[in-house]
């Protein structure tokens, strides 16, 4: 049975209208995943990519060894964006993100379990639990990535604890590492480059993009062909080195790094709160309830 909330979910993970949107869920039987799929392949979908509605806050922080060899970023989450402004919550997530890169814990788990290297005697845990008793609102320390490189880290943090990059360089200096965090930040590649993107993906790619070209009329066997070029596209969309280069649309990051003589081994780019919901509340509301208990 088609439902009026799986419509609605179909309508915000594409963009198409909700004609559309129930139309394609009928005729898949209410699949989510063949319906998106269905709305693709006939170019219904808007090309923008979502991951969902995303409303958790916090920050997003970063920290870099001083000999520039370790670094990691961490997301932590708070119910509300004033908790994020907060000095002594950002103390914290800066904390959390030394931590990280001084202990190396394997998960979050691990992390919770290992001494504070800001608070003597306590686990990590246990500052955390102080620090929500102390700020009022829950606290969860969500992910972290870690890097140790052979040439150096770089991180960037934009928007005022919104979004964090890492990066993994084996060969460059630091100012092409800052310039590949930036790139990272705004054009938010998923690969370094083709080869990491996994075989099953791609042929689901061609799927669709086959479909697309026989629906827009086109017959096999030049569909065919079209398909390979649009996955050129598909590939500069997701891959870091293919993608335009943003200081210089010029250029494709693959020719930045042979010019500087760089190379990326890996990196992570957290944005805060994404695909986490956040449960919506009237204010109104929320204040009545307040002071009819």
């Amino acid at each position: 049975m088609v439902t009026a909330s799986l419509v609605k979910e179909l309508r915000e993970k594409t963009g198409a209208g909700m004609m559309d949107c129930k139309k394609v869920l009928t005729e898949t039987d209410g699949d989510l995943e063949k319906a998106a799929e269905l709305l693709r392949e006939r170019g219904i979908a808007k090309a923008a990519k979502k991951s969902g509605r995303v409303a958790a806050e916090g920050l997003v922080e970063g920290y870099i060894s001083e000999d520039g060899k370790v670094g990691a970023i961490v997301e932590v989450n708070s119910e509300t964006d004033f908790v994020g402004k907060n000095e002594e919550f950002k103390k914290f997530v800066m904390d959390v993100a030394k931590q990280v890169v001084e202990k190396n814990p394997a998960t979050v788990e691990d992390l919770l379990a290992q001494e504070s290297i800001a608070v003597s005697g306590k686990t990590v845990n246990e500052v955390l639990v102080e620090k929500i008793a102390t700020i009022g609102e829950n606290i969860t320390i969500r992910r972290f990535a870690r890097f140790e490189a052979e040439g150096l880290v770089e991180k960037y943090i934009h928007g005022d604890g919104k979004i964090a990059v890492l990066v993994n360089m084996k060969k460059g200096n630091s100012e092409t590492a800052k310039d590949i965090c930036m790139q990272i930040a705004a054009a938010k590649p998923e690969f370094v480059n083709r080869n990491e993107v996994p075989a099953e993906r791609v042929s689901k790619e061609k799927e669709i993009l086959k479909a697309q070209t026989m629906n827009e009329g086109k017959p096999e066997a030049i569909a065919e062909r079209i398909v390979e070029g649009r996955i050129n596209k598909f590939y500069g969309e997701i891959c870091l080195v293919e993608q335009e280069f943003v200081k210089n649309p010029d250029i494709k990051v693959e020719q930045l790094l042979k010019e500087k003589d760089s190379e990326i081994v890996e990196f992570a780019r957290f944005e805060k709160g994404e695909g986490i919901e956040k449960k919506e509340e009237n204010f109104a509301e929320e204040v009545m309830k307040q002071i009819n208990n």
